[in-house]
């Protein structure tokens, strides 16, 4: 087994997804997910389960750091690898998902048909103790990968043909077209438009210097999209991924006020109260004329945090 330690920066660990973007490709792979406690615990193994995994390279997966390593390895190649909490903070969320998918259970109906206290119960628990505690305290992760097979995603190859001329003018029609279905609440559809925009942008982007004028204006166009890429995540309640994207922008430009308005949109649907007061501050610091729109944001903060609080003391009465 070959071992890699591996701590890319996050913008290096954007900038190579968006990179592989413009050769869609769907990877089968098995994976072992293991603690780096004494025992070397092992969370999943797709071998036991009997079912390996498949993700299409560049379709923005949840666990994007997956990616990143499996585009490292050739087929038949088994390797491991060692991950920091900067990438595995989202692998419960994924976990749960696979592990509901294995059982054969639909992996995101959990919430659909709850609301009220039981919907935010359900987001405070993932359905598995030990994901559960790993969602609380994230730790960095050991993942076993086996590369079993790649091939070329069907039906998908007219973005990479593009000319650089022709992925350009597209940008604005598919990002007229994600407006429009957002605005008729088809939230997947347009986030599948926004992706398509954001892709043709990057593979222009690559070709020029970064923070050159060129490619500033291209990152510009780029965050915008998937700022609004973002929105449609909110409504498919799709929290964690938010912050994800919303970190990875204000990483890189700390002065874009919608990307800490997103981000501490979906830190009150996950009751990160401190994160959540943070980024509505910093929003009020960039732009003070949002003050009406911060102050709903908190006054939801106030309405959850309470009604957390009632669930928890219901929780646990008479446990003690």
């Amino acid at each position: 087994i070959f071992k890699v330690v591996l701590r890319l920066s996050e913008d290096l660990l954007k900038l190579f997804l968006w990179t592989l973007a413009a050769f869609t490709f769907s990877v089968t792979f098995h994976f072992r997910t293991q603690l780096c406690d004494d025992e070397r615990t092992v969370i999943d193994d797709s071998k036991a389960v009997g079912t390996p995994m498949e993700i299409v390279i560049g379709n923005m997966f949840k666990l994007d750091i997956w990616e990143t390593l499996l585009s490292s390895m050739r087929i038949g190649e088994v390797a491991e690898f060692w991950c920091d909490i900067v990438h595995t903070g989202v692998y419960p969320l994924v976990s749960k998902s696979m592990r509901r998918i294995a059982e054969g259970k639909d992996p995101v109906d959990w919430h659909i048909h709850t609301c009220g206290m039981a919907n935010m119960f359900a987001y405070h628990s993932l359905g598995y103790e030990d994901l559960d505690e790993l969602m609380k305290e994230p730790k960095p992760l050991y993942f076993v990968l086996e590369l079993l097979k790649v091939r070329k995603k069907k039906g998908d190859l007219e973005s990479w043909a593009l000319s650089d001329e022709e992925r350009l003018k597209a940008v604005p029609v598919l990002h007229g077209q994600g407006n429009k279905l957002y605005k008729q609440g088809r939230y997947q559809e347009a986030t599948q438009k926004y992706k398509e925009a954001i892709i043709c942008i990057k593979n222009v982007q690559t070709k020029e210097k970064a923070w050159e004028v060129p490619w500033m204006k291209l990152e510009k166009m780029a965050n915008t999209l998937t700022l609004n890429y973002c929105q449609c995540l909110l409504r498919m309640e799709e929290y964690y991924e938010v912050i994800e994207h919303t970190t990875d922008i204000i990483n890189q430009h700390p002065g874009i006020v919608k990307a800490y308005y997103l981000r501490g949109k979906a830190h009150v649907e996950v009751w990160n109260e401190a994160e959540a007061r943070q980024d509505f501050s910093r929003v009020l610091d960039l732009n003070p004329g949002m003050k009406k729109a911060v102050k709903k944001e908190l006054a939801i903060l106030n309405m959850r945090m309470e009604e957390k609080n009632e669930e928890d003391k219901l929780k646990y009465k008479g446990m003690f």
